[in-house]
């Protein structure tokens, strides 16, 4: 039910942005961009909650680093200010990173879809190079994640992350080329959230885990404005 209300916040947002202003912009007050996006996730453990197996005291965690396409819709409320929402699906493991169980994955092909909703300010709204920063909240759903081999390995069955809300900081640059609503574009946004990991063997609940989130994404591509 979380995760439906989500998706049609966001879906209510992004169609908010094509709304009529009540001032014509020359350059027009929607753009979309069309990205490539290096995501870095943390995913260091912080906390052991629930371990009903003997995990080692010293045990660390982190997600591996994904690059998936990513459209990014933006309404100019006014010449410097926009709201902006993004969409893409990026997919992870997570791996033990040290001690005697370093290399061994604990969690397989954790899809999330990181919801975001950030309000943007851009410094030369008219210039030749446009920086902007932004900030906003988000919000982190988790899909179809499953045990890694390792952990299925030790008896779990079935796993899952809890969705979360976080704050996600922002900045970059257009570029315009030409006169006709195009530009390049370069966008790096920091996430700050935690979610906590269940795993479960028999109906069970036998490992419980918190983790720092925390990606990084760093995007290019060309933006669109209409």
């Amino acid at each position: 039910m979380r995760k439906t209300a989500a998706m049609a916040a966001l879906a209510a947002a992004a169609v908010s942005f094509t709304a009529p202003a009540h001032a014509a912009d020359s350059e027009g007050r929607l753009q979309i961009k069309v990205l490539g996006t290096y995501v870095m996730p943390d995913g260091d453990l912080s906390k052991v909650k629930v371990d009903e197996i003997g995990l080692p005291a010293d045990l660390k965690t982190e997600a591996n680093d994904n690059f998936v396409p990513t459209v990014a819709i933006e309404y100019f409320l006014a010449d410097s200010i926009s709201l902006e929402t993004i969409c893409c699906v990026t997919q992870h493991d997570v791996d033990v990173s040290s001690g005697s169980l370093e290399g061994a994955e604990l969690v397989s092909d954790a899809k999330i879809i990181p919801a975001t909703l950030t309000v943007k300010y851009h410094f030369a709204p008219d210039g030749a190079i446009r920086p902007y920063v932004g900030a906003g909240p988000s919000y982190f759903i988790f899909i179809d994640e499953k045990p890694g081999k390792a952990a299925v390995g030790l008896g779990a069955d079935k796993f899952r992350m809890n969705d979360k809300f976080g704050v996600a900081l922002q900045a970059g640059v257009d570029i315009p080329v030409g006169d006709n609503g195009m530009a390049l574009t370069l966008d790096a946004k920091r996430y700050f959230l935690k979610s906590s990991a269940h795993w479960f063997a028999n109906g069970e609940e036998v490992i419980s885990t918190r983790h720092d989130i925390d990606p990084w994404l760093l995007s290019a591509g060309v933006a669109f404005r209409f």
